[in-house]
């Protein structure tokens, strides 16, 4: 895949290039005879650097607090490393290395029977490949035999180009369906004439339809080399026998003889301001501008990640002020991009159709030229460096993103270029900020959407990289903290952990105490209200009243509750739908009481603003417009009108998007408020809280802030009985969208206490469920190349005998007939043949590792401790459920499926532009953005 992102910056990891690192903490490194050929370079904050005889550099982060492990290897070669006619190679390779070696010639289905949750990613400078596992020496070793065998054996073979590039295209074209991904890719490409930063890492067209098979080999033989890249291993591990296991599998690889072509492409000074215009199928206006900015280890750099979280944080920052405060804009976003030559930072907008675009482009050049004329104030700029470092110190007490997102910095110029980057921003001051805005914010710096000549433009020269080696050679960092417990997650141990409280008409809690790295602890926060009565027709105002939860309490304002939580170092969401309401928490010991304070001062006590509910509104609106011609939500939204169907107002009710405008168009602040009375409270809620804390001290604080606080309507479970639905196929029209959308599914009367109930579930992981090895993936995606993203889902409900069966394809919508038959072949042959008892063993073993996986996360264990407390469930129900996965047969998986799935009874539904397929005509073919990249 490659990386996508969300908001704002720092080193990114999946998601906005994602890496907001956090704080450092391991173990010291062991002190003994290194293996032969080893050499220790350095070691900073509990992460040591390695060398071997062939130049793979090697990263050690042990961390025995953790029961996995992540093996990440990250090599020196992205987009900007492709030559002409070569645009998405990178990429298109990252996909093929998942296609085997001689030795390894099924890679998809190692990594599902090993239970990993592994993935690869291609970004400007760098690709990388991680597998987290459940810590053992078995696995460990077999991670390392895996990703050193396809640094160089790789089969890159002509056979599974010519399906994996028609799936490359697929991803290609799940991009365009975005006019925000377009429009980035457009403004990007506009601001750079010569350097590959202007290419989306997902590249041309034809470059990866036609990409000759030799060429491909001699990138991969050229770049995959051990003198390209590094490895870090992280968790659970004995730092002595792996760098040995490493020493034994990387070791003999031979050092290449080959010299890496240093890249030489500058990019020329802008200019002039540049304009880009798109016009595209698509519901919501957008503005977006680019600057040129210095490279990503350049000692002004932490002063622009300042300068764009004081843009655009909420609901504080300029950009939000002035334009989302003011209803031009519904919405505003800012990233800036750390890269090893001079990159780009980015600034955008979305604005409803009946707002004047012309108005909210003044207002937002205005707001961007004002950086580099209005210095900020130092309450600010120390405001943006403490949500800033907030993220990094809470990135850096997990191995497992560490091992990940270190390779942000490593293909920076160095991976102490992390550490540096915190140490800087502390040092930034309002000068520094408003010195870089006055250098780089100027208008014939910026690609935008209109173009604008000048006599005597004011040009901005792009300083060169500095040398990363003088920058990192004597740093030392700082010293290591404490580490965790080895905690166990088998789910008797988790039993034995946890304390119980359960008394009627009080909030229950589940309390599982335990040292973790740095002193980490999650919590969740339910409140559960109402019944199907008193809920009728109040669907959106349930909603609505939990997304007013954080936008400020009664004696605070949104901007002061944020600070609070960022100076206490704790990332808290609220949330709030249907008949249920509450908070996810993570923090730190020492700050545990004063959030949990804080959480019940915004559940019990919320503003609920009516100038802050306006711009939510406007919010909510904008995203239902921006999803009315996107086939994935017309699809979705369409099965679940026909397969959960309610009458009107029924808190159950699927709504179109024009019930769901209208409702709330017409939402009042004071129908929140009345909701908010009559609703909430705690005498039906639950508390989970996991990780380090003091247990008879917290267990005081909730019930002093929950215990006497009762909802004034009683609450009653609202059933979801099994509903028959009628078998149909729909085909919906989106026209100009190049992805299509594939749903189909049905409902069936069972529950999880059922006998069928484990052997569908594993029969759903074997057809559409693992990484890339499902029947359904391996036929459609593997074999013929059809659709990117190819599952299957179930699921069945603990209290009601109501079971859902859904399976999902994005395709193009030329293949649609190809898709379909390739699904109903593959659903039949289930059926049929059923599967084998070889399947049947690699099956039970990933499920049952990623399950065990899901409980060594901290958050995700108070997901199922809080609803075993609703469900009256211990721990032994997720052991006697993985004995009876254990004694599973081949014979009984075949009987359920029969029993339960038919193919003539589906609802299909498909979604696409399938008229101008229909035609011959290719559906609308920009190239992707960025990647493909989210917005947030």
């Amino acid at each position: 895949m490659v990386m996508k992102f969300k908001r704002r910056n720092v080193f990114r990891s999946k998601a906005v290039l994602g890496l907001l690192l956090t704080s450092l903490i391991a173990a010291p490194s062991f002190s003994q005879d290194l293996p032969k050929g080893v050499k220790k370079v350095t070691s900073v904050e509990g992460i040591t650097e390695y060398n071997l005889e062939n130049g793979l550099k090697v990263l050690m982060f042990p961390d025995p607090s953790k029961p996995t492990i992540t093996v990440n290897v990250t090599y020196l070669v992205g987009s900007r490393h492709e030559g002409y006619g070569e645009t998405g190679m990178a990429h298109l390779l990252e996909h093929m290395v998942f296609k085997g070696t001689p030795k390894h010639p099924n890679i998809p289905q190692e990594l599902t029977e090993h239970g990993a949750r592994p993935n690869g990613t291609t970004w400007y400078d760098r690709t990388n490949y991680f597998e987290t596992f459940s810590a053992s020496e078995e696995n460990l070793k077999w991670a390392l035999d895996l990703e050193s065998d396809r640094m160089v054996n790789s089969f890159i073979a002509k056979k599974d180009l010519d399906s994996e590039f028609s799936v490359v295209r697929n991803e290609f074209e799940s991009g365009e369906n975005s006019p925000f991904r377009v429009l980035m890719e457009r403004v990007i490409s506009g601001a750079f004439l010569w350097h590959n930063y202007g290419k989306s890492t997902i590249g041309n067209r034809s470059d990866i339809e036609r990409v000759p098979i030799d060429n491909l080999q001699a990138f991969y033989k050229k770049y995959y080399q051990p003198d390209n890249a590094v490895l870090t291993v992280a968790g659970k591990i004995d730092e002595a026998k792996t760098l040995a296991m490493i020493n034994d599998y990387f070791g003999k690889i031979a050092k290449p003889e080959r010299v890496l072509p240093k890249s030489y492409t500058s990019e020329p000074t802008q200019d002039g301001e540049r304009f880009v215009e798109l016009k595209r199928t698509g519901d919501v206006q957008m503005l977006m501008a680019a600057y040129h900015i210095m490279p990503g280890s350049h000692a002004d750099y932490p002063a622009m990640e300042v300068l764009t979280e004081l843009l655009t944080a909420e609901p504080n920052g300029r950009l939000y002020k002035n334009l989302v405060n003011t209803k031009k804009a519904s919405s505003e976003f800012g990233f800036s991009f750390q890269l090893f030559d001079p990159g780009f930072v980015l600034f955008g907008a979305e604005v409803l159709k009946e707002k004047s675009l012309d108005e909210a482009k003044k207002a937002f050049t205005a707001t961007l030229d004002s950086a580099a004329v209005l210095k900020p104030s130092k309450e600010d700029i120390e405001r943006a460096k403490t949500t800033i470092l907030k993220n990094w110190d809470l990135e850096f007490r997990n191995s497992e993103r560490v091992g990940l997102s270190i390779s942000e910095a490593i293909a920076t110029g160095d991976w102490r270029l992390a550490f540096l980057f915190r140490d800087n921003i502390r040092k930034v001051s309002p000068e520094d900020v408003f010195r870089v805005a006055q250098y780089y914010f100027r208008p014939s710096n910026r690609t935008l959407g209109t173009f604008v000549p000048e006599s005597n433009p004011v040009r901005a020269e792009i300083p060169e990289a500095p040398n990363v080696a003088d920058l990192v050679k004597d740093y030392k960092g700082e010293a290591v903290v404490a580490e965790g417990e080895a905690f166990d997650p088998s789910p008797m141990n988790v039993e034995t952990r946890t304390t119980r409280i359960e008394k009627p008409n009080a909030i229950e809690t589940a309390l599982l105490p335990k040292t973790t790295r740095g002193n980490v602890v999650a919590a969740k926060i339910t409140l559960r209200y109402g019944d199907e009565k008193s809920l009728m027709n109040k669907a959106t105002i349930s909603d609505l009243t939990g997304s007013m939860l954080d936008k400020g309490t009664k004696t605070k304002t949104r901007q002061q509750l944020k600070d609070e939580f960022d100076k206490l170092k704790a990332r808290v969401s609220f949330f709030g739908i249907n008949n249920q309401a509450g908070a996810n928490i993570e923090t730190t010991k020492e700050n545990l009481p004063a959030v949990m304070k804080l959480v019940a001062e915004v559940l019990k006590n919320p503003a609920f603003d009516e100038t802050e509910f306006e711009k939510l509104k406007q919010e909510e609106l904008a995203g239902i417009e921006s999803q009315r011609s996107e086939p994935q939500a017309i699809a979705f939204n369409q099965y679940r009108r026909i397969t959960t169907p309610y009458p009107k107002g029924d808190i159950r009710y699927v709504a179109t998007f024009d019930e769901d405008v209208e409702s709330i168009k017409t939402t009042t602040i004071d129908q929140i408020r009345q909701f908010h009375k009559d609703f909430y409270g705690a005498n039906n809620a639950s508390a989970t809280v996991v990780g380090d804390f003091d247990k008879g001290a917290l267990q005081k604080i909730i019930n002093d802030e929950f215990g006497n606080w009762k909802s004034a309507k009683p609450f009653t479970r609202i059933a979801s009985p099994y509903v028959a639905v009628k078998s149909e196929s729909k085909m919906l029209e989106t026209p100009d969208k190049a992805n299509a959308m594939f749903i189909a599914g049905l409902n069936m009367p069972l529950q999880d206490t059922d006998p069928d109930y484990p052997a569908l579930v594993i029969g759903n992981y074997l057809l559409g469920g693992g990484f890339l090895n499902s029947r359904l993936a391996t036929r459609i995606r593997q074999k013929e190349g059809l659709s990117y993203g190819v599952g299957s889902q179930f699921s069945a409900s603990s209290l009601d005998k109501n079971g859902t069966f859904m399976s999902y394809a994005i395709y193009a919508p030329q293949n649609a007939d190809k898709l379909e038959a390739a699904f109903k072949e593959e659903i039949e042959k289930t059926m049929k043949e059923g599967f084998t008892a070889e399947e049947l063993k690699a099956a039970k073993s990933g499920y049952l590792q990623s399950r065990q996986v899901g409980r060594s996360q901290d958050a995700s264990l108070a997901n199922t401790l809080t609803n075993n407390l609703y469900l009256n469930r211990t721990m032994q129900w997720d052991a006697d459920f993985e004995k009876k996965i254990e004694a599973l047969t081949p014979e009984q998986i075949k009987a359920a499926f029969n029993k339960h799935i038919d193919y003539n009874k589906l609802v299909i539904i498909k979604a696409g532009d399938f008229a101008k397929a229909k035609k011959g005509a290719p559906a609308a073919a920009a190239p992707a953005p960025l990647g493909g990249s989210e917005k947030k």
